[in-house]
């Protein structure tokens, strides 16, 4: 599972990474996790708002910090 943390590096953005990386490890999942803070590659991935969450490219989060509990509920629907 390849999960991406988009964001230009802001507080919220650093909030959500943090809460992702802490979901997975709770979770137990086998997954790289990317933080990307350039924004054209962040405009090339299609999301105008931030921070967002991608997995496997496709969006799940836009334009919120959501906490470790919410990302562990859209992994886990994700991964069935």
């Amino acid at each position: 599972m390849n999960i991406k943390v988009l964001g230009e590096g802001c507080e919220k953005c650093s909030q959500l990474y943090e809460n992702t990386k802490e979901a997975v490890k709770e979770l137990g999942i086998d997954a790289e996790i990317e933080k990307i803070e350039d924004l054209i590659e962040i405009v090339k991935l299609g999301v105008l708002s931030a921070p967002s969450l991608m997995v496997d490219g496709e969006i799940l989060v836009s334009g919120q910090t959501i906490s470790v509990k919410r990302i562990k509920k859209l992994l886990q629907k994700y991964c069935m």
